[in-house]
Parts: C-alpha cells; structure tokens; sequence
C-alpha cells in the first residue's frame, strides 16, 4: 500500500473540524468521531456533491452526523451510512486510513 500523509493528529479534535485532501484524483476527508480518524470521499452519493459548506465543516452543531450541506443528508460518522434524506440506503465511501507517530495517513492506492 501506498500511504498519503494528509495532516497531524493533533489536527483532528473530537467531532471538530474535518481536514479535506486530494487522494486518486478526487477530494476526501478526515474526521475524528469517537476518538477514531474516520476518511471518507468527499461526495454525497445523491448528487456527486462536497458535503462542507465551509472548508472542514462537515459535523452537524451537535457533533452527531456528518451532514451534506446541500440537501441536509445526514451520514453516521463511524460508518458512512445514511441516516436519512434523499441518501437513505446509500452511504459515503469510505478510505482505509491509519494514525501513527502522530500523523494521519490514507491509503492511495488504486481501487
């Protein structure tokens, strides 16, 4: 595997904000929920659309979902699943990422 280092740990507090990169041509993102890094794609299966409406802001006010700010789908941010919107029974796909020595890599290797 191929390992793309896309920021420190210490950039990702607890259902803060996200830190966005470019991996296989395409934008995602790092988020911490649960005291685990979390990477996703950053496009709403409904539409193909970026999930911030501001540059890491991807938490709904309470920390609880991950939200895309177009139409307000809400995704579980362990897993990705839609939780309800025009999204139900899709979900975000996912990055394999690891932490270690205080950086937060993503696998950019090929699909």
């Amino acid at each position: 595997m191929a390992w793309l280092n896309v920021c420190r740990s210490v950039d990702l507090k607890e259902t803060g904000l996200g830190v966005r990169f470019c991996v296989r041509q395409e934008e995602g993102f790092v988020v911490r929920y649960r005291g685990v890094v979390r990477a996703y794609y950053n496009r709403c299966p409904h539409r193909g659309l970026e999930l911030d409406w501001q540059a890491g802001k991807f938490f709904d006010e309470r920390g609880e979902t991950l939200v895309c700010s177009v139409h307000g789908a809400r995704y579980d941010p362990a897993l990705g699943h839609c939780l309800g919107g025009p999204c139900r029974g899709l979900a975000l796909q996912s990055l394999m990422c690891v932490e270690k020595d205080g950086l937060v890599f993503v696998d950019e290797g090929v699909l």
